[in-house]
């Protein structure tokens, strides 16, 4: 078939392109379940914190360090994840993390004090971390080998299982269920679905930047040897990407990481602050003010769905650019509305905007070309995640010296800056 292919490009090579579609739809089901199950179990410990820290005695203080630790042990992870995925295939690494984050989910509710409790979490976000970057890289090979954008639909799936898992923890523990045994049963649930979707996921290749969509194919195609077009030569390096300085890839590895530390400060501050921002500036009751992060959540996960199909049409560069600009405009809405409509609608442009620009960074950074793609990956993801955590801390500094409304220009300023340099994720 493929070498039917060759003689007659036409018709036979759209036949050949359906079929590998068709043998690649397991392999981009198992990384959807991936995302899906990682956003589920990090919920099933979210919606427990309170229940988790009235049994282990933690403060409110103490809880805030714990969660730092979390974040900390999980950039650990992903820096580890990295340059271990290069090595042994993301696969591999994808049902590792994603059985240590099924087991490890189950410590928090087994913890009986602070030190306990801060060991569990530790462990639960070096798990989380290995998983985000391995799936990740997994998502990107599978995007690669579809030919066409997919990224924002994997992380619009972990958004979904969160959402689930968010729903679970509710209806458990309204039935009275124990953390305990909530949490054994998403656990056991986790490693069933890892051991389920793990077989489908794509193999391991070291990814070169020339080669063709079709290098990556099903788990069934593990250890074959990568194939090249007989009229490419073999000997020439300049025609490879990894010919490139590492210079110039550690240059935009880094530029892609700023963006990415951006667009996640945004949105780590329209998560944690959105509710109490209406509630301040509009003097709204509590359950209204709960409605401008239920505007923000929708419509980025509604915008995750859609992005792929937006990427394909004007490009990454656009979705980045455009988002940003949308979601400056957003946060401008934010601050000057005097009515709560108003604010929602502001919200609502922040959580559409921000959508799409961190999978394809995201997607950008895996396809650098090379032997070290996860590694790339895992560099853009530590800078990202630092803007996560360092976006909602800064607005809280801020708000010491000026009101919360006003500290939103931060972001607002910051995605500006975005849109004049999203050239950075062309590819």
């Amino acid at each position: 078939m493929r070498g039917e292919a060759r003689d007659r490009p036409g018709t036979v090579e759209a036949v050949s392109s359906a079929t590998s579609d068709r043998r690649l739809r397991p392999a981009r089901a198992a990384v959807f379940a991936a995302f899906t199950m990682n956003g589920f179990l990090l919920a099933m410990w979210v919606v427990h914190i309170p229940a988790i820290t009235d049994r282990t005695g933690v403060s409110a203080s103490t809880l805030g360090m714990f969660v730092l630790l979390l974040a900390g042990t999980a950039i650990v992870g992903m820096r580890l994840a990295g340059p271990a995925a290069d090595r042994i295939g993301s696969r591999t690494l994808v049902a590792l993390a994603a059985s240590a984050v099924s087991v490890t989910v189950l410590g928090p509710a087994l913890a009986t004090g602070p030190v306990t409790l801060a060991i569990a979490l530790a462990c639960f976000g070096f798990g989380n971390g290995a998983l985000d970057v391995s799936m990740n890289t997994q998502a990107v090979h599978v995007e690669r080998a579809y030919g066409r954008p997919i990224m924002s639909a994997f992380h619009a799936m972990f958004s979904g299982g969160g959402f689930a898992g968010s729903l679970v923890g509710a209806a458990t523990q309204r039935a009275g269920w124990s953390p305990q045994v909530t949490l054994t049963c998403a656990g056991i649930a986790g490693l069933v679905a890892t051991a389920v979707l793990v077989p489908h996921l794509v193999s391991h290749h070291r990814p070169e930047t020339g080669s063709r969509p079709e290098q990556y194919d099903s788990a069934a195609d593990e250890g074959a040897p990568a194939r090249h077009d007989a009229s490419t030569p073999h000997d020439v390096p300049a025609l490879d990407k990894d010919s490139r300085s590492r210079h110039e890839r550690t240059r935009k590895v880094v530029s892609l990481g700023v963006i990415a530390f951006v667009l996640l400060l945004a949105e780590g501050v329209a998560g944690d602050w959105s509710a109490l921002q209406a509630r301040e500036h509009l003097g709204v009751s509590e359950s209204d003010a709960a409605l401008a992060f239920g505007a923000f959540s929708a419509t980025m996960t509604l915008g995750r769905f859609l992005a792929d199909r937006v990427s394909g049409a004007i490009g990454p560069v656009a979705i980045v650019r455009y988002g940003s600009l949308l979601a400056a405009a957003g946060f401008a809405v934010v601050i000057g509305s005097p009515w709560l409509p108003l604010t929602l609608l502001g919200w609502a442009m922040c959580g559409l905007g921000l959508a799409g620009g961190v999978p394809q960074i995201f997607s950008t950074a895996g396809n650098l070309g090379g032997t070290t793609a996860a590694t790339d990956m895992s560099r853009v993801f530590t800078i990202g995640y630092l803007g996560l955590l360092a976006g909602p801390a800064m607005i809280g500094w801020l708000t010491a010296a000026i009101p919360l409304t006003a500290a939103l220009a931060v972001p607002l300023v910051l995605t500006l800056a975005c849109a004049a340099t999203a050239k950075v994720v062309s590819r």
